[in-house]
């Protein structure tokens, strides 16, 4: 079993914590989300490419594709590895995510260890949504906040 952690922290007041937990190499990820401070809605949340938040959450660089596929929703054949859909806060700003994925991997060649996990400020249109950045970010806005993915005890 492998265990990962993400804390997210951005130049807002959301912050928040995301676990992973896999098995082993052929079973989902269970990925459990708190994130704090957000605007009631749905929220882009994503698998970014780089561990680097020098700059902020834009040194992340793009969702994490390494199959050079268009967005897409998290069910979805073609969509990007890092493609989580969405997360939903409350009125009161807190949003509570429990699923699991069995595209991202906590293993091997194309683990998602060392990088970067991003809650955006809009709702993901999970590549359906006409906008031009559909295909490549799900329209998603900016980066409220974010954290590398390191290995948890």
């Amino acid at each position: 079993m492998v265990k990962a952690v993400a804390v997210l922290k951005g130049d807002s007041s959301v912050a928040g914590v995301v676990s992973f937990t896999q098995d082993n190499e052929s079973s989902p990820v269970s990925v459990h989300a708190e994130v704090n401070g957000l605007k009631a809605g749905k929220h882009g949340f994503h698998v970014h490419q780089y561990g680097d938040n020098t700059n902020g959450c834009t040194s992340a660089g793009a969702h994490y594709n390494p199959y050079g596929k268009t967005h897409g929703a998290p069910e979805d054949e073609n969509r990007h590895l890092g493609d989580l859909g969405n997360i939903t806060a409350s009125g009161s700003g807190a949003a509570v995510l429990d699923l699991k994925d069995s595209k991202i991997t906590l293993f091997g060649q194309h683990s998602i260890l060392g990088r970067t996990i991003v809650v955006h400020d809009a709702e993901d249109d999970l590549g359906k949504g006409g906008h031009e950045l559909s295909a490549t970010t799900g329209n998603a806005g900016g980066r409220l906040a974010c954290g590398v993915i390191g290995i948890a005890q």
